[in-house]
């Protein structure tokens, strides 16, 4: 039996074995949890992360909040010291969790990108020449501030350098210390209806489910193709995003490492966590 690591309950007593609340109905649906202190690991003290897993656990899926992929490797490291195995390991976690990683197997499927770790002017200019596009959207490796659209996402004119390099900086002031990697841009296209979270586990889709952020909204996507890229990826446990674009084909908007990806509310999580538990 594979183990599922949930992050532990930030709220309860030191000692506790009890899963954050917002797991809680992971904890409930698998066989074997263990618990992992996201606040030490993120502060690096990995050693308080893992003081709570059982030793010799054997192998595990992390389910928890998100993680750099840097943290990521000190926590496969720290456990593997205790005899638990992450069955992603930390170069595979970086390949599905952040764009340069996944982009060039699903180029031509998703919006054209370039990223950069330090987005000067020129490589600015070069990079909207590059898309061939009219706009973009802005974001690091692997989130954007969407919920800021206006000021630190969308470029509706690459033309505008000067639009382009305010949109940029605010992106990067707002990221701060979060930042994860560089900036990315990527080709605006105009898509249409909400999008679908598809979770891959060893390359056939164990789940369809709505987008966490509009939960009330479940499309069917149109999957043809997308499987073998997953394949190609060679990452056992990912989610890809697809949205329908205004000409009526599907798109892949992003690519995530299973762990980490947010499941909706509303959607009964018990068939994923049985097929992680018996992976």
């Amino acid at each position: 039996m594979t183990a599922l690591l949930l992050c532990a309950d930030p709220l309860a007593p030191a000692r506790s074995r009890r899963a954050d609340p917002h797991f809680a109905r992971e904890a409930e649906a698998a066989a074997l949890t263990a618990v992992i202190d996201h606040d030490a690991l993120a502060r690096g003290d990995v050693e308080e992360a893992v003081r709570r897993v059982p030793r010799d656990l054997g192998p595990a899926w992390y389910r928890g909040w998100m993680i750099g992929s840097d943290r990521y490797a000190d926590l496969e490291r720290a456990l593997a010291d205790r005899g638990c195995r992450l069955l992603t390991d930390a170069a595979r976690y970086r390949r599905a969790h952040e764009l340069p990683g996944w982009y060039e197997v699903f180029q031509g499927r998703t919006p054209a990108s370039v990223w950069t770790a330090e987005p000067s002017d020129d490589w600015l200019a070069e990079a909207a020449a590059r898309l061939g596009s009219a706009g973009a959207v802005v974001k690091d490796f692997v989130k954007s501030r969407k919920h800021e659209w206006a000021t630190a996402c969308h470029v509706p004119d690459l033309g505008d350098r000067a639009a382009l390099r305010r949109v940029v900086d605010a992106f990067l002031d707002l990221q701060g210390e979060d930042l994860c990697g560089g900036v990315v841009l990527r080709a605006f296209e105009d898509f249409t209806g909400p999008e679908a979270r598809v979770w891959w586990l060893d390359g056939a889709p164990a789940a369809v489910t709505a987008h966490p952020d509009t939960p009330g909204e479940r499309v069917e996507p149109d999957l043809a193709g997308v499987g073998e890229r997953v394949a190609a990826l060679g990452c056992r446990f990912v989610t890809t995003d697809l949205v329908r674009r205004a000409d009526g084909a599907w798109r892949v908007v992003e690519v995530g490492d299973g762990q980490v990806s947010d499941f909706p509310e509303d959607t009964e999580v018990r068939p994923l966590i049985e097929a992680l538990s018996n992976a």
